[in-house]
């Protein structure tokens, strides 16, 4: 297993995301750090944990996907995962789970499950991404499993193709669409909960929400989904993810007496 971790001016949190690998119970994994040459200090995080990496790289990029297409390129695993800077791993057995599924299904790729939580308190849930086993019919609602919830054998990259880097920030959308649209791909749903993601990552603000949602509709309009209605259905599948937890919440406290 090859757990892929790219990483610019994270500091302050990438020694959790690589304590998060290290506390696995699954002991054969490849851990690959790759810096887009950060400015704050993240370099001397990740050197502190230098000699227990598979592969670590600090250097300028073309952006995220660049990035990712390095790690894949230097994974030696098997199956390969990705963890962003920001994020852990929900529990320590969660990889072992994943290693499991994929023996029991001999599936190609495997999805799950994955929680964003609250930046600087993680064991707030702000946004519960769920998913279901998976129907070609759900693509064309806009329905995709959190890209990080998704492992992959490292031959569906070698026969399928890498990241699209003309895509400056959805191509995981791209690729995730060109998997699950793809008959050959073998694909299956483990229901757990496998990532906590922190929310703030690159799609946040208002200005790169609508260059993401362009792009959106390129890649859904090149699959021939349904156009402006799979975007909507996407945007809006949003919704219930963050209501879920706020609601949850609600009805967890005791009501004045």
């Amino acid at each position: 297993m090859s757990i892929i971790t790219i990483v610019y001016n994270r500091r302050y949190c990438i020694a959790e995301c690589i304590e998060s690998v290290l506390a696995q119970t699954y002991d054969d994994i490849e851990h690959l750090v790759i810096d887009g040459g950060s400015t704050d200090g993240t370099q001397l995080e990740i050197e502190k944990y230098r000699d227990k990496l598979g592969y670590y790289i600090s250097e300028k990029d073309e952006g995220i996907f660049d990035a990712l297409n390095k790690g894949i390129k230097n994974a030696t695993g098997d199956i390969i995962g990705i963890l962003n800077s920001d994020d852990f791993f929900y529990k320590p057995d969660t990889i072992k789970k994943v290693v499991a599924a994929f023996k029991i299904s001999n599936a190609d790729l495997v999805y799950a499950k994955g929680l964003f939580v609250d930046q600087k308190n993680p064991e707030k849930v702000k946004r519960m991404y769920s998913s279901k086993p998976f129907n070609k019919r759900f693509l064309f609602f806009g329905w995709i499993p959190l890209h990080t919830t998704i492992f992959v054998r490292k031959e569906v990259f070698q026969k399928y193709g890498m990241y699209n880097s003309g895509y400056t920030i959805a191509s995981d959308y791209e690729i995730s669409l060109r998997w699950f649209q793809n008959d050959d791909i073998k694909k299956y749903f483990l229901n757990e909960w496998v990532v906590k993601m922190r929310l703030g990552g690159l799609s946040t603000s208002m200005e790169l929400q609508i260059k993401k949602s362009k792009e959106d509709l390129r890649i859904i309009r090149l699959n021939k989904l349904s156009g402006f209605f799979t975007l909507f259905c996407k945007i809006g599948r949003k919704v219930p993810q963050y209501l879920i937890p706020q609601f949850r919440s609600l009805t967890s406290i005791s009501p004045k007496t």
